[in-house]
């Protein structure tokens, strides 16, 4: 689908009357979830959206970092769904994909039913804090382009947020290689420098503004998530935290079946 002068990646499953558009994270791609939706009760009454983000999958490749700002990808989302003829969704996003799902719903929240954060945030609320993020995604972009995908791949499966992820089968972190290595370097590149933590606005002072019913997500492995999720809570009146045992940073990778339940769950209520 061409979205503001770019290409996107875009899958449409089932053809029930409830919408419902999900957003991967750095380095993946809609069909990530496709295991986590297994475990959906009652998937026949959805109509799931995936795309792949700006940069990744089989989505065009923008050689402007500039044109993957929040902003800008926030707009080709309404667009897309204008295009679908859609005015209310449920959404979903995890991680980066959280971001950009916080912004729409920030920016088009009377086309929001319902909105589920995994492992996200609004961003840093701190100028000096936001600075210093920019200024390590550059060096990480500049890291991408200079010594490739494979290098870089052994680098971010190997940080702290990602360690979980070992105790998959090796069928499954072979899948999850294969899938973000056929991102690319400019892609990813580009992505880190348009649309990063360190370089989008911070909602933190927005949350409050919310006013449809929002899961928040994190598993029992990532501090760090669980602790943004719970401020997040405090701050958003319709919110519900749920921490999921047996997973860190990617739940719908580490515990698809049972998280896949819970969010459907949370949907049809």
């Amino acid at each position: 689908m061409k979205i503001n002068g770019v290409t996107y990646h875009v899958e449409k499953i089932g053809e029930g009357e409830h919408y419902l558009l999900m957003l991967h994270g750095f380095t993946g791609k809609g069909a990530n979830f496709k295991e986590m939706l297994k475990g959906f009760t009652e998937l026949e009454s959805y109509t799931i959206i995936l795309i792949d983000q700006l940069g990744h999958g089989n989505t065009d490749i923008p050689s402007n970092p500039q044109r993957y700002r929040m902003e800008h990808a926030t707009a080709d989302l309404k667009e897309m769904m204008d295009r679908l003829g859609i005015s209310s969704v449920s959404l979903y996003g995890y991680s980066m994909g959280g971001r950009l799902a916080l912004s729409f719903a920030l920016t088009y929240p009377e086309m929001v039913k319902k909105l589920v954060l995994e492992s996200a945030s609004p961003g840093l609320a701190l100028k000096e804090d936001r600075y210093n993020r920019k200024q390590a995604d550059e060096k990480l972009a500049e890291k991408i382009q200079h010594e490739g995908l494979q290098a870089f791949m052994e680098f971010w499966t190997s940080i702290p947020l990602f360690q979980s992820q070992k105790q998959l089968s090796e069928k499954t972190k072979a899948e999850i290689l294969e899938q973000r290595m056929n991102n690319s370097t400019l892609g990813l590149a580009n992505s880190l420098l348009g649309m990063g933590t360190g370089v989008q606005s911070s909602y933190w002072e927005q949350l409050h503004q919310i006013d449809f019913p929002v899961l928040l997500s994190a598993g029992e492995w990532d501090g760090k998530f669980i602790s943004i999720a719970q401020e997040m809570n405090k701050r958003i009146e319709k919110s519900h935290f749920i921490k999921i045992s047996g997973a860190g940073h990617a739940i719908h990778v580490e515990q698809p079946r049972k998280f896949g339940k819970i969010v459907s769950e949370f949907l049809s209520n």
